[in-house]
């Protein structure tokens, strides 16, 4: 897992803004060539100018880049509505400006020597996994041999998956009402596949009782996992210590998600 380039704010037009779903939304975001050492995983905090409630930021995974050719010129956020910024978020406008902040944190480890991976993704912790599957492939590593695991409350939280399509991937979908795919837990396709591959890595991003599922299937079976911690954040800089989880067992001291995360190693966290 690595960090990437330095922080940058800058105020960002948006190029579009198109509904996913009743709740789930994709935008478009202009941004300076900062975000070209970007990373899966790493996310940005938002604001709408002028905006005085919510008054802090709100973080959001990247999703893709957009890219001219070989240029990158803006980053993609997919995100859901769940309070007051993100209702406003979604009536925003192509033209409309945002104020953000990043890219924060650190991202996958990403290698052109994993040919067989597990992703897991949790409702909107599909979003990242998607710049992930984007960033493997670019280092000539194709996705045939591999598997993505989607899982969400109804069919409407299940996301990207003619976007994990377009990679040729085995996909597995599951939701708790069986509205799609089969009904019950999103680890139980994961430990199937398992029992018959040998991924080189599990990826994994959502809720924290999947996390911890991933990490058990992960440790039970000797593979190595990075998860992605999805938390409430006030600052996501570090300053307001919020986004404190379990004790790091070298240091003694706590970790937080916008610094020391938001992925980490899941052998190394004490769930």
């Amino acid at each position: 897992m690595k960090s990437s380039a330095p922080k940058h704010q800058e105020i960002a037009e948006i190029i579009w803004i198109k509904p996913e779903s009743p709740s789930y939304f994709r935008i478009g975001l202009a941004c300076s060539p900062a975000y070209s050492d970007a990373l899966p995983g790493q996310f940005v905090t938002l604001h709408l100018p002028g905006l005085m409630t919510p008054l802090l930021r709100r973080p959001f995974s990247i999703h893709r880049l957009i890219k001219e050719g070989h240029r990158v010129i803006g980053i993609e956020v997919l995100f859901k509505i769940v309070g007051g910024f993100t209702e406003k978020l979604a009536r925003a406008a192509s033209g409309d400006r945002v104020d953000i902040l990043g890219p924060i944190g650190n991202g996958y480890t990403v290698s052109g020597n994993f040919r067989k991976i597990a992703l897991v993704g949790g409702g909107i912790g599909a979003a990242p996994l998607v710049f992930l599957a984007d960033a493997i492939t670019e280092t000539g590593s194709g996705l045939s041999d591999s598997v993505v695991c989607l899982g969400g409350r109804t069919s409407d939280d299940i996301l990207c998956k003619s976007v994990f399509q377009s990679f040729d991937m085995g996909i597995y979908i599951t939701t708790d009402d069986g509205s799609q795919g089969e009904q019950g837990l999103v680890t139980r396709p994961l430990e199937k596949w398992i029992t018959s591959n040998q991924p080189d890595i599990i990826y994994a991003c959502g809720p924290m009782p999947m996390l911890r599922a991933v990490a058990d299937i992960a440790n039970k079976n000797n593979l190595p996992c990075e998860i992605s911690i999805e938390t409430i954040m006030a600052c996501g800089l570090g300053a307001c210590l919020g986004c404190a989880i379990n004790k790091n067992e070298t240091t003694g001291k706590y970790q937080h998600v916008c610094i020391d995360g938001p992925v980490f190693d899941a052998k190394k966290l004490n769930f």
